[in-house]
C-alpha cells in the first residue's frame, strides 16, 4: 500500500474538463456491439480490496471516471485481490486469481504490488487515487493511435454466454482476455480496516478467460453464465493483450442480449 493522494476539487475539475471534451469525439455504436477503428482507447485495471482502507477513494475516482468518460473506448476493470483476506474481512469479490494478474504485471512492469494500484493498457501504473495523473494518462491513451480493429459481440444461449468476436491488426503474441464484469454492488463490511462502512463498487471482474486468438483473428468462445446474472446489470469487456509485455493493444465491450452470432 503506497500513500494515498486524496482527490481534491481542482482534480474533480480537471477530470470534468478533460472528459467533456472526450465524450463528444464519441459516436453512436450499435446495440451489443463496441468498435475500436484505429482510435485511441484506455484501459483502466485497478487492484483493489474492500479490506483496504486506502482503496474506498481510488473506487470512488474510478466510478467518477466511468460516468463522465460516456461512450468514449474507457474500460474501467476493478479486480478485488485475496491476499487482504487474512488481516479481518474476506471480501466477496475476491480471487486468487486477480492476485496472480496483478503479481504478472508486477513482474512485467518492474513495479511493486499494492493497493490500491492501476495499470493503464498494460503499459504504467498508478496509485489508484491519483487523479491528476490518471487523468493525464487516460487523455493521453485517448488521444494515441492504435492499428488494431477489435470488435465484440455477446449474447445468450441457455445457461452460457457466446462471445464473438473479430481481430484484425493485432500482434502475434496477443491473446484473448475475457472479462466477466457486474456493473455495479454495494457492499456493508463489518470488521477490517473498513469496518462499519457501506462501500460501492462498479465494474467489479468477477470471472476472467484467456483464449487463443483463432485463426483468421475470428471466433467465438462460449462461457458459463455467472451466479447472480441479469443481462442489464453485466457485461463483457474483452482485451487484445501481449502476454509477454503485458501491453494491451485492443480492447472492445459488449452488452449481453440476445442469442451472439458470428461476427
Amino acid at each position: 500500500m503506497k500513500p494515498v493522494k486524496t482527490i481534491s476539487a481542482c482534480a474533480v475539475i480537471i477530470l470534468t474538463l478533460c472528459f467533456a471534451g472526450l465524450i463528444n469525439r464519441s459516436s453512436a455504436s450499435k446495440p451489443n456491439q463496441s468498435h475500436v477503428r484505429g482510435d485511441g482507447f484506455a484501459v483502466l485495471e485497478l487492484f483493489t480490496s474492500e479490506g483496504c482502507s486506502s482503496c474506498p477513494p481510488a473506487d470512488e475516482l474510478l466510478a467518477r471516471i466511468q460516468r463522465e468518460a460516456g461512450n468514449t473506448p474507457v474500460y474501467v476493470l476493478a479486480y478485488h485481490v485475496d491476499y487482504w483476506n487474512r488481516l479481518g474481512w474476506k471480501d466477496g469479490f475476491s480471487s486468487p486469481e486477480f492476485s496472480k494478474r496483478q503479481y504478472q504485471y508486477s513482474r512485467q512492469l518492474n513495479a511493486q504490488v499494492y493497493t490500491p494500484q492501476l495499470i493503464i493498457n498494460g503499459k504504467t501504473e498508478f496509485v489508484g487515487s491519483d487523479a491528476p495523473a490518471i487523468t493525464q494518462a487516460v487523455k493521453d491513451a485517448l488521444g494515441s493511435k492504435n492499428p488494431t480493429v477489435f470488435t465484440l459481440q455477446a449474447g445468450l444461449e441457455g445457461t452460457n454466454i457466446n462471445v464473438s468476436y473479430r481481430a484484425r491488426g493485432n500482434g502475434t503474441a496477443d491473446r484473448l482476455i475475457l472479462a466477466v464484469v457486474q456493473k455495479q454492488a454495494v457492499s456493508k463490511v463489518a470488521n477490517g480496516e473498513n469496518g462499519g462502512r457501506t462501500l460501492h463498487h462498479v465494474q467489479i471482474v468477477r470471472h476472467l478467460y484467456n483464449f487463443d486468438i483463432a485463426a483468421g483473428g475470428r471466433g467465438t468462445q462460449q462461457i458459463p453464465m455467472p451466479a447472480g446474472f441479469n443481462a442489464g446489470g453485466w457485461e463483457i469487456i474483452g482485451l487484445l493483450q501481449d502476454q509477454q509485455t503485458g501491453v494491451i493493444n485492443g480492447a472492445a465491450r459488449a452488452n449481453i442480449g440476445g442469442l451472439a452470432s458470428n461476427l
